[in-house]
């Protein structure tokens, strides 16, 4: 009977310290990943990733994409689920949305299908076969808006299943943790 007592106080004690290494582990990494993000932007800006931005990403994903820091910190979560090929498909899509070129569209838009869109492609993203199908006949004769279709699937699928895990993750909650420690500091 005593060493029973004596096993479950050590589970105990070991289960408690291995909460507060997961929360040491989890207040570092909300650091570390405020100390990347600002390093990134630091030559470009002197705009600082704030408490306030950083919790008004929960409020959309569009929200989340407008903002650097926020775009930078998904696709970072994204990486880590590998499941990155969907933002880099999405902002790839709305730079194609920009070319003014008909060349230019023509050998973009040919990149696309075959990184993202046809079948095995390296970066293959889940679409189904009508979507598939109809861009390759339209990346023969490209326009805009070829993509659309694709790109609408593409965020939906973030939307609902990425975002609402990314806005779960250790990083998000721990980058707030750290923002909002730093808040308190002053």
């Amino acid at each position: 009977m005593p060493s029973l007592i004596i096993t479950e106080t050590l589970t105990q004690t070991q289960h408690f310290n291995m909460e507060q290494d997961d929360r040491r582990r989890n207040k570092n990494l909300g650091k570390n990943f405020i100390c990347r993000l600002q390093c990134m932007f630091s030559h470009s800006t002197s705009e600082r990733l704030s408490l306030e931005d950083t919790q008004q990403w929960s409020q959309s994903l569009e929200r989340l994409l407008e903002s650097k820091y926020g775009l930078a910190t998904f696709r970072t979560f994204l990486k880590s689920e590998f499941s990155a090929e969907n933002i880099e498909f999405w902002l790839t899509c709305e730079e194609y949305k920009k070319i003014k070129s008909s060349f230019r569209m023509s050998s973009k838009a040919k990149k696309i299908y075959e990184q993202f869109i046809k079948a095995r492609a390296p970066k293959e993203i889940n679409i189904d076969y009508y979507t598939r199908e109809q861009i390759k006949r339209a990346v023969k004769t490209p326009n805009l808006q070829c993509f659309d279709d694709a790109q609408k699937i593409v965020y939906g699928l973030m939307e609902r299943d990425s975002y609402p895990r990314f806005l779960r993750s250790d990083i998000y909650r721990s980058l707030l943790e750290s923002l909002a420690t730093d808040a308190v500091k002053g």
